[in-house]
């Protein structure tokens, strides 16, 4: 009896250890002149050795929060696992509730693609030993957060080798999400506060503002794209857009539709699947 106590006494604390480390620090912006909270979850290895790292950056949804990540997941730790099993460094940073991580040309208070590629990024790259460069450095996320990945890499691939997108809202015009009128009427005045009240989803000047206004630059910036949504998301159509314009432009990436709607579960498990692609591009030393 006494052996198996013991056993279980030197195990236990292997196993936290193997989940890798997780930081919640605070990061200035200049162009919001406000403080934002990001998490950054590093892998046992990084406190052993003098080494640089890959790094994820880890995207939350609408009305969501930078500990997302960590805290709503079905699979608890998966953030620090993935750390671990792939030897990086994983950033999940908070932004506005329902932000996409563009800027507003309407709102100063709404500046998340400068955050993002300006001051988030550098600040990471100068406070933790990371391989700051293109080859090493991947985005993604998940509803709002899969729109901002795929976004921002589309408009700064200079900055990512590889981009994916979970359930993403692969396309803001919110006539063709499947939800009740209520949420659809509330998006849409929210769109419109940051993109004016003239906002037109069949204007040239909205593509710059929503994903699939964007796939000529993914096809020339020839980054790596994933993306996956559930049959029974409501954003179902918005991600079928998207592959069937990729595909008729010629741009490679990969597509998955699997059985799940817009929950946890489902980004829990699709977590996995990100990393493990990202992980054929990640350049390391």
């Amino acid at each position: 009896m006494k052996k198996s106590l013991l056993f279980l006494f030197v195990l236990i604390p292997i196993l936290v250890f193997s989940q890798g480390k997780t930081d919640t620090i605070q990061v200035y912006s200049p162009a919001m002149k406000k403080h934002l909270k990001a998490a950054v979850t590093t892998p046992s290895s990084y406190h052993k050795s003098t080494g640089k790292y890959p790094v994820i950056y880890l995207l939350h949804g609408g009305s969501g929060a930078f500990s997302d990540w960590h805290r709503n997941v079905s699979e608890p730790g998966v953030v620090g696992r993935m750390a671990e099993e792939y030897n990086l460094i994983i950033v999940t940073p908070g932004v506005g509730p329902a932000s996409y991580y563009y800027d507003s040309p309407m709102l100063d208070s709404v500046r998340y693609e400068t955050y993002i590629t300006s001051e988030l990024i550098p600040h990471i790259d100068k406070n933790f030993r990371t391989l700051a460069k293109r080859e090493s450095r991947a985005i993604t996320g998940l509803s709002m957060g899969g729109h901002g990945a795929i976004t921002l890499s589309a408009k700064h691939p200079e900055l990512f080798i590889a981009a994916g997108s979970m359930s993403g809202v692969m396309n803001i015009d919110t006539r063709m999400w499947k939800v009740p009128a209520e949420f659809r009427t509330l998006r849409l005045q929210g769109q419109q506060d940051m993109l004016g009240q003239d906002l037109n989803y069949d204007g040239p000047e909205f593509s710059t503002f929503t994903a699939v206004g964007l796939v000529d630059r993914m096809k020339a910036n020839g980054l790596a794209l994933i993306l996956d949504c559930g049959v029974d998301d409501f954003l179902i159509e918005t991600n079928r857009q998207i592959h069937q314009l990729l595909l008729e432009n010629g741009t490679p990436h990969e597509y998955i539709e699997r059985p799940g709607a817009h929950t946890w579960p489902y980004w829990t498990e699709a977590l996995p699947v990100h990393l493990l692609f990202f992980d054929r591009y990640l350049k390391r030393e």
